[in-house]
């Protein structure tokens, strides 16, 4: 049996896993050594990510993981989009900005697009717009910090400056890079003529490599040996995705359901058409050659920042006890597009919800589990709305609904999710991510071949919730259905 840590660091935590590979059965398990909160920081006005104490539990991580036995390799995924800076000596140029920080978001997809048109974006990059993504992130920092970018030597994303520093060793990754907005989906590549209009220096942009390749070993001062790091795919979608426990076949889409829900399909190269185009759909590099053609969704950040606010007035309770009294709620009494700008970054959600509504003509929930009742009616309808784009850019007839990551946990939004989409739902595995980091590292040192073989392995070692749609329940959404694509579509 070969021992695999899995350091996966999401929005809001970050935690190491330990999967044990058992090649005989084709099994893995998995064991969580450590978890810590990973929330961002504001210092000022920005709102950073708080890279050193991340840098310091990953330390206590490989200590705890490494008691039980010599680990065969470890490897790193994060979110996607975000990027920290290094000088010529190495040393980092500020803490990296969160990818929520308000200068994002404020005029800048505009600013961008007057300078490099949004067709050529798309036509190299295949990426979906969004306020969040690194070339407008960049394009930012060009107009309010120009001095950070001009003491910077080397951009790396997250995932790929952990590994940085596990190893020593500065290149990006493929998976986590292409979810930049600047590299070229069709040619390979940085697209560099894409950013010297928005004033960002190509010279910073590290060698990119494929998912897979060895990092190097383990810093000394870890004090574990010389440990093998690899990426597994730097982006936790990527690993998420590579462990949909799906048949062959192309009838499924996936869901990587946490504070995004990350709905999509899985093809061989970029679609690049004028419906993906008009669709705001993105082609993010996954695993062993593989495209993610797939749109972000708001997801379940709409309930854990109704949850924050509610415990700001001294109602605090768990994310089970917000679920349960959503159930007791009235359905479609209310619904907002999850992805509408007001919801990006609101100080009170519940609040923006119910301006929204206020705004579309609705009458706004009232009280705590109507409003979550309100976000989960939300995402369920927008899983709709984005499955039918799907079908129609792919050709494909879609049957069933993968999801996995934590939000598979959430039985009333898996149901409410079969309900609307009129599809069925296949919920878990969980630790989809874990499970792909491991796997992955697994076939990077050589124990596993293809993807196929990392997908029956997850078969064999998880079983997946099913949910039927139920006749009544989607002929509810279907009257709803077409109310809630007018709100989408007059954005």
């Amino acid at each position: 049996m070969e021992r695999f840590l899995a350091l996966d660091m999401g929005a809001e935590s970050g935690r190491g896993v330990v999967g044990t590979v058992d090649a005989q059965h084709e099994t893995v398990s998995l064991e969580e050594v450590h978890r810590f909160p990973t929330g961002a920081i504001r210092l000022g006005n920005s709102l950073h990510w708080d890279l050193p104490r991340i840098v310091s539990e990953i330390g206590t991580i490989i200590g705890k993981a490494s008691e039980e036995g010599k680990l065969t390799a470890i490897g790193t995924d994060t979110w996607g989009v975000d990027y920290g800076l290094l000088d010529r000596s190495g040393n980092l140029v500020g803490l990296p900005l969160h990818y929520r920080d308000r200068r994002h978001n404020i005029g800048q997809i505009e600013r961008a697009y007057a300078k490099v048109s949004r067709e050529a974006v798309f036509a190299r990059s295949g990426l979906q717009t969004m306020p969040i993504n690194t070339l407008f992130q960049l394009a930012a920092a060009a107009e309010h910090t120009p001095r950070l970018l001009d003491a910077a030597d080397t951009l790396l994303m997250i995932p790929d400056l952990l590994h940085y520093y596990l190893t020593g060793t500065a290149q990006s990754e493929y998976t986590i890079a292409t979810t930049s907005q600047m590299y070229d989906s069709v040619a390979g590549g940085w697209a560099t003529e894409l950013l010297e209009p928005l004033g960002i220096p190509a010279r910073i942009l590290p060698a990119v490599v494929k998912d897979g390749t060895p990092y190097g070993t383990l810093l000394a001062q870890f004090g574990v040996g010389e440990v093998p790091v690899v990426a597994p795919g730097g982006h936790d979608t990527a690993c998420a995705v590579a462990a949909v426990p799906a048949e062959e076949g192309d009838g499924w889409a996936y869901l990587s359901s946490g504070t995004w829900s990350l709905l999509g399909v899985e093809v061989s190269k970029p679609i690049l058409t004028a419906e993906a185009f008009a669709a705001n759909v993105t082609n993010e590099g996954g695993v062993c050659g593989t495209i993610r053609l797939l749109k972000n969704i708001g997801g379940l950040w709409l309930v854990q920042e109704s949850r924050r606010a509610y415990a700001r007035l001294g109602s605090d309770r768990t994310y089970d006890q917000l679920t349960r009294l959503a159930g007791e709620a009235a359905p479609l009494a209310a619904f907002v597009d999850p992805d509408h700008p007001s919801l990006l970054a609101p100080d009170d959600m519940p609040k923006a919800i119910r301006e929204r509504c206020i705004a579309t003509g609705q009458t706004p929930p009232e009280g705590i589990g109507a409003t979550i009742r309100c976000c989960l009616d939300s995402l369920a309808l927008k899983y709709r709305y984005v499955l039918n784009q799907l079908e129609a850019i792919t050709g494909r007839s879609i049957h069933t609904l993968h999801i996995v990551g934590g939000g598979s946990q959430n039985r009333l939004l898996n149901q409410i999710a079969a309900d609307a989409t009129g599809r069925r739902v296949l919920a878990g595995p969980v630790e989809a991510t874990a499970l792909g980091n491991v796997l992955l590292q697994a076939r990077a040192t050589g124990h596993l071949g293809t993807l196929a073989d990392v997908r029956r392995f997850v078969r064999n070692s998880v079983r997946p919730e099913v949910y039927e749609p139920e006749a009544g329940e989607t002929a509810r959404f279907d009257a709803a259905y077409e109310t809630f694509a007018a709100q989408v579509e007059n954005i």
